[in-house]
């Protein structure tokens, strides 16, 4: 096998922050303000900004749980 059909098969692990923002259905912009607050998962690589799909799937996971558990930390604050 030659080194052009080695990197065909390189299947990848992560995503631009375009690829990332069109998974998440957010803008390019809004996604790169989040990573530089911190409030999403994303690996540096010099100046880029790299994001896994599983950690991008875990992330939305945990975003959904919060929302779920704010009801109830609000019915604890009234009663």
């Amino acid at each position: 096998m030659d080194n052009l059909q080695e990197q065909a098969s390189v299947e990848r692990v992560t995503m631009s922050a375009k690829e990332a923002a069109a998974y998440l259905g957010i803008s390019y912009w809004l996604i790169l303000e989040m990573a530089k607050r911190h409030e999403i998962p994303y690996i540096a690589c010099g100046s880029r900004k790299l994001f896994r799909k599983e950690a991008l799937d875990k992330w939305m996971e945990e975003q959904e749980k919060k929302i779920l558990e704010k009801p109830k930390e609000y019915i604890k604050k009234i009663y």
